[in-house]
């Protein structure tokens, strides 16, 4: 079965046959939780094309954000708030939507000649989009928890690469493989942003140069633009050279989003793949974000 998972503070959180995460507590122990004991959506809403996309993606955040929260108290040993929790949250969402959409939108909408060609303004928005989220990746990156954040992102990675060659789940076995996964979740960000030029530009006839309106329109093109780039990120994993120039930005950008792991940091990636692998591996399970 295809298996995902993402970083979280101090662990690994995994999605497979159920939804679990390591995480190693300030005593040195490797902690296994379940965030969810079975698989976390049905195989109907995992076949169904373009929607299976935006499906992927909530659930990726939904756990993301649970399993976050929880591996903070887990390595701390303290318990967090739920308001602080609330309150990170929202703060975070806010600043995506302005730092990603509302300033990118403000300052192509400066300049006379873009506001009077939405092809244009679609363009050029859409650059500035993907330069300030590489920059912020860049920046951030610098961050001494940051680092170990992406040092767990490359574990996720290479134990994953691991599973998927076959190979016997030790550390030996999985040191051997790189830290770039080509269905991870970095991957399909880049190429939303890229392909998110691409839908905006087509729906460019029925645009208004209102800023309100241009805000609606890209809030209710979301789904749609997160479903066709899933799609191709699908397309990507189960043919690699067939769209590989295409997918060149999504793999890159890796270099900057994971680090490469120690022993420890592996232990707790294999620990928490094993816990959500089922009785059989070849059991059929959604397709999950690597």
């Amino acid at each position: 079965m295809k298996v995902g998972g993402q970083a979280v503070i101090e662990g690994v959180l995994m999605l497979g046959s159920r939804v679990s995460m390591a995480v190693r507590n300030k005593d040195g122990e490797i902690v296994l939780e379940d965030l969810s004991q079975g698989s976390v959506a049905t195989k109907k809403l995992f076949r169904v094309p373009f929607l299976r996309g935006f499906v992927s993606l909530y659930y990726s955040l939904y756990f993301g954000i649970k399993a976050l929260n929880r591996s903070a108290e887990i390595s701390s040993g303290e318990s967090v708030k739920k308001s602080e929790l609330l309150w990170t949250t929202l703060f975070a969402f806010g600043l995506a939507i302005g730092l990603f959409v509302l300033l990118p939108m403000w300052i192509t909408g400066l300049f006379d000649a873009l506001r009077k060609n939405e092809v244009l303004f679609a363009v050029v928005e859409g650059a500035l989009r993907l330069t300030f989220f590489v920059l912020y990746v860049w920046i951030i990156s610098f961050f001494p928890d940051v680092k170990r954040l992406f040092q767990y992102h490359g574990a996720e990675h290479m134990v994953i690469n691991a599973y998927e060659n076959s190979e016997q789940l030790e550390l030996e076995n999985v040191k051997k493989y790189g830290t770039i996964h080509p269905r991870c979740g970095t991957s399909f960000i880049m190429i939303f942003l890229i392909f998110s030029v691409v839908v905006l530009s087509l729906a460019s006839p029925i645009a208004s140069k209102s800023f309100v309106w241009r805000l609606v329109s890209r809030l209710v093109l979301l789904p749609l633009t997160a479903g066709f780039a899933y799609e191709l990120l699908r397309v990507s994993s189960k043919n690699p050279t067939l769209l590989r120039i295409l997918f060149y930005p999504g793999l890159f950008f890796q270099k900057l989003t994971t680090a490469q792991p120690d022993d420890s940091q592996l232990e707790v990636a294999i620990a928490a793949l094993k816990r959500v692998l089922p009785d059989s591996s070849k059991e059929e399970g959604p397709d999950y974000f690597g």
